[in-house]
């Protein structure tokens, strides 16, 4: 196994969750945090899952307290405050170190394989973004800036629609 399929994640809930489970699909990785000023964008990356996800599209939210502390609720409130306030339906996974020695090892992957500015691999703020092709492969990053609505003609450009 290579690409996203060699890893697993654990789900708000607790859950191991193969990453082969979306095996076929394209998938966008985000680190979340429900107190940042780009977490608004939760609305952007529901509406792409919603109008992309019979088409094969997958949002894979992994939220992150890395960055300012702004993450710092337990799974409850985190699954809570995804659906009331943005109405979040895509998978969530539970909280995770994105940079680090202590970085899920699907991050440190995605990191290495799609450095960002000037060749950084570091993950840098919340909402940095990954984009893999339906065969597991990184694509493109995404700054935390760049909105969802932003990366759509890549994401169609990827599931062929």
């Amino acid at each position: 196994m290579s690409g996203l399929e060699a890893f697993t994640a654990s789900s708000l809930k607790g859950e191991e969750v193969p990453l082969s489970r979306y095996r076929g699909k394209v998938v966008l990785v985000v680190n979340t945090a429900s107190e940042c000023g780009f977490t608004p964008q939760y609305a952007g990356l529901e509406k792409l899952y919603r109008e992309f996800g019979d088409a094969g599209l997958v949002v894979l939210g992994f939220p992150c307290n890395q960055f300012g502390r702004q993450e710092p609720g337990d799974a409850a409130s985190i699954a809570g405050g995804c659906l009331l306030n943005y109405g979040v339906t895509f998978p969530m996974f539970a909280k995770v170190d994105v940079k680090g020695p202590k970085a899920h090892p699907l991050f440190q992957w995605l990191s290495g394989a799609l450095p960002g500015v000037l060749g950084s691999q570091a993950v840098k703020w919340n909402f940095t973004k990954f984009l893999l092709d339906r065969e597991g492969r990184p694509v493109k990053r995404y700054a935390p800036a760049t909105t969802p609505a932003r990366m759509e003609k890549a994401i169609r450009r990827l599931l062929g629609t």
